[in-house]
């Protein structure tokens, strides 16, 4: 086993040393010589839990062909979005469902271990699925989350916070396996 190397062990001037965190994010914080907003403050805090996300220009441009007003899913865009979105470092399907429930929520919902019990009776794993099944599984979750509303007379744009929300109250006692 290594022993702990601290700053008395080395020569720090023989020692190569290149920070490489976040070059991006670090690059732009570094530059920051404005008054801080909440943007600001998110990045930086996104900056130190080491989850910053950035999507290419591809990815952005497929997210905003989205139909702002429609409230039909397009399983064709759906699916090449999700393979874009699953394919950026930081970014798993949880993640990818929350940009897309705030881009349309009449088309998309947030994917959530609580709902996916609440709705299926079982928890919900994605530890085996490749890309394909992980788009698979939430494009069936959006239909059967749409068919769970029209039967219950559920505002399908706000199901997955109303569903979080029984879970939470009614399954308190049942805990959720990640």
């Amino acid at each position: 086993m290594t022993e702990l190397k601290t700053i008395k062990d080395i020569n720090i001037w023989e020692e190569e040393f290149v920070y490489n965190f976040q070059n991006e994010l670090t690059k732009k914080l570094d530059n920051t010589n404005w008054d801080f907003s909440q943007e600001i403050i998110n990045e930086i805090v996104l900056w130190k839990v080491n989850r910053y996300a950035i999507l290419d220009n591809e990815t952005l441009s497929l997210i905003n062909s989205i139909d702002v007003k429609s409230n039909i899913l397009d399983i064709n865009l759906t699916s090449k979005l999700l393979e874009r979105l699953l394919n950026t470092k930081w970014i798993k399907l949880a993640m990818a469902s929350t940009i897309l429930r705030f881009k349309n929520p009449n088309i998309y919902q947030i994917i959530d271990q609580r709902v996916f019990r609440f709705i299926y009776w079982e928890d919900m794993s994605l530890k085996w699925l490749k890309i394909e099944g992980i788009i698979k599984l939430y494009i069936d979750y959006l239909l059967k989350l749409k068919e769970i509303c029209s039967i219950n007379w559920i505002d399908y744009s706000e199901s997955d916070r109303v569903l979080y929300a029984l879970d939470k109250k009614l399954n308190k006692d049942f805990k959720i396996k990640y």
